[in-house]
């Protein structure tokens, strides 16, 4: 099997709903006030009093924007299928959420790492609440880190796939592709650019741990064909 698969298949196409539903949702029910939607649903920093176990898995469904709605969709679509039809529906679906908890986590490591220092501090009681403000108020959604796996483990076991990745003028292998992607990834996670709101080392753990899933899964099949 080679090539992307832009075929229909039915997990990814529940899931390209599921998610357009939950934007629209989002949208519907803000009324000009979004901030209680992502209270309940977003991931928060793990001390926030907002702080909720289900968002780990509430969040992936959720997005920031329409744009990042769209492209999310897309690269699920593209590369989601190809996987879904390669190990079948259940072990896609099965991938896919286990990336984006591994995700989740791997952002409430980063939160606890960003906010250690003050994490330490014995805050006085006006502090603690402008505290629990700006914790309130930095959240993460969306499904990133979950096709994130999904990307890597295309990378794995398609390695040669030529494909193109804006503004690359010219097709590479899947392979370079996704090892440039994810390396930007953990330059713009170590660097911090200010304004930057990408939860970088989310996407980075949402594919460490679709590398590892696909990598075990695909030696596994191996030894049964050997």
């Amino acid at each position: 099997m080679n090539g992307f698969g832009f075929q229909r298949t039915p997990v990814v196409l529940n899931l390209l709903i599921i998610n357009a539903l939950v934007y629209f949702a989002q949208a519907a029910l803000s009324a000009g006030n979004e901030g209680w939607i992502y209270d309940y649903g977003a991931l928060h920093h793990y001390r926030s009093e907002e702080f909720r176990v289900y968002q780990i898995f509430t969040s992936m469904f959720m997005h920031g924007g329409f744009f990042h709605l769209f492209f999310n969709m897309f690269a699920l679509w593209m590369f989601g299928s190809t996987m879904e039809t390669y190990w079948g529906s259940k072990r896609f679906i099965t991938f896919y959420l286990i990336c984006g908890v591994g995700a989740g986590l791997t952002q409430l490591a980063n939160y606890a790492y960003d906010y250690s220092a003050i994490d330490k501090l014995e805050l006085l009681s006006s502090e603690y609440d402008a505290y629990q403000e700006l914790l309130r108020l930095n959240v993460t959604v969306g499904a990133s880190g979950a096709i994130m796996g999904v990307l890597a483990a295309y990378g794995l076991l398609f390695p040669n796939t030529r494909m193109f990745i804006m503004p690359i003028p010219f097709p590479i292998k899947a392979k370079f592709a996704i090892m440039g992607i994810i390396a930007l990834d953990v330059f713009g996670g170590i660097s911090k650019v200010p304004g930057d709101n990408i939860a970088h080392f989310a996407h980075v753990g949402g594919a460490l741990v679709g590398l590892a899933i696909a990598y075990y899964w695909h030696r596994q099949q191996n030894r049964r064909s050997f």
